[in-house]
């Protein structure tokens, strides 16, 4: 068998108006071959520049990215149909009243898509992100696809959102204008207590944890006279939005060891109960 039979060998018939040849099929593993292959390289020019894009932070560089992605696959698909013998108009044309059938039963999936598409284009939520949705969960950006995006929580759960959520509705971003987010933790010390040597003392503790950034400087701040105690607030930045729970919770181990030390009390709500006993009352006013 020669190569031009080969190459035209039919391995599929359906009636007398198409067939799939075997240079069909080749040129359909071809179009796909050099998809995955401009990718690859696509992905390190974009993800690890050398030129104009190191200007460009990560978190972007990855939308980039995943938009040149979408596009040439979009774009490789359509080369596919065509290499199978397919004509994309002639099949766009007949599916046309099937397509606007099938559109209005997937209305929010549209609205998933071209809400993917806004997200990567605007770069409002971007991969690393940490962010609060109006349900009040709270995670860290894995994924930005298409329709949905993969949040991993604080307990490692991962979250997959509707993208047309993020776009719709309120979304709180810890971290997009800076890489450090402020947070404060709340203390009370006895009236008695010296202010400026407290304050001196939560000072040092927050200069002593090297996960709080030294720039913004972190600070103290005299907030109130409480009920029963002088509130003072710490006020920091961190460069993990993502795990500050957990250090907030140093800090206040850190605090109640370094008041221990000094002699400062934490005090707590104290009330004098005065009982009066009705009978002895009404006899003394006899």
């Amino acid at each position: 068998m020669e190569w031009n039979e080969f190459f035209n060998y039919k391995l599929l018939t359906i009636g007398s108006k198409y067939s799939l040849e075997v240079w069909n099929l080749l040129l359909a593993f071809l179009v796909i071959f050099i998809t995955i292959v401009v990718l690859w390289f696509a992905k390190r020019l974009i993800e690890r520049p050398r030129l104009f894009l190191n200007q460009v932070d990560k978190k972007r560089r990855h939308s980039i990215f995943l938009i040149f992605k979408y596009f040439v696959w979009v774009i490789s698909f359509l080369m596919l149909i065509e290499a199978l013998g397919f004509s994309v108009s002639i099949l766009l044309g007949a599916s046309a009243a099937l397509l606007v059938g099938i559109g209005f039963g997937l209305q929010q999936i549209f609205a998933d898509l071209i809400s993917g598409v806004f997200l990567l284009f605007e770069g409002t939520i971007k991969i690393g992100d940490v962010v609060q949705d109006d349900d009040g969960v709270i995670g860290r950006v894995a994924e930005i696809n298409l329709r949905s995006s993969e949040i991993v929580t604080r307990d490692n759960v991962v979250v997959i959102i509707p993208n047309s959520k993020f776009v719709s509705e309120k979304v709180i971003n810890w971290s997009h204008n800076a890489d450090s987010v402020r947070f404060l933790v709340e203390i009370g010390v006895a009236y008695h207590s010296d202010v400026e040597f407290v304050i001196s003392c939560l000072q040092e503790v927050m200069d002593s944890n090297e996960k709080i950034e030294r720039n913004p400087q972190s600070f103290v701040r005299f907030i109130n006279f409480g009920e029963s105690s002088l509130d003072f607030q710490l006020i920091f930045w961190t460069k993990d939005p993502f795990t500050v729970e957990n250090l907030k919770s140093d800090l206040r181990r850190q605090i109640h060891a370094r008041l221990k030390k000094e002699g400062i009390s934490i005090p707590f709500p104290q009330r004098d109960i005065h009982i009066i006993n009705p009978s002895k009352s009404g006899e003394s006013n006899l």
